[in-house]
């Protein structure tokens, strides 16, 4: 089965977030409601280095996403 790069998800215990699910390398879940970022990846100390200088990109990634993804319901 192919997934697409990103997944919208909520959950009825946590009502106020907006969980984005990135399912590319490196995998995680962030919560829009206060960026919160869950790796499910294990990091090796260069992998972190990288990994810094890329998580604000994954994060605006994310944020586009669900921008785009109101948008449709818009219209």
């Amino acid at each position: 089965m192919e997934l697409p790069k990103f997944i919208l998800g909520d959950n009825t215990d946590y009502p106020n977030a907006i969980f984005i699910i990135h399912t590319e390398f490196p995998r995680f879940i962030i919560n829009l409601e206060n960026d919160e970022v869950e790796w499910f990846e294990e990091f090796d100390q260069h992998d972190e280095k990288e990994l810094e200088t890329e998580t604000e990109n994954y994060i605006q990634q994310a944020t586009d996403f669900y921008d785009r993804e109101i948008a449709r319901y818009d219209e």
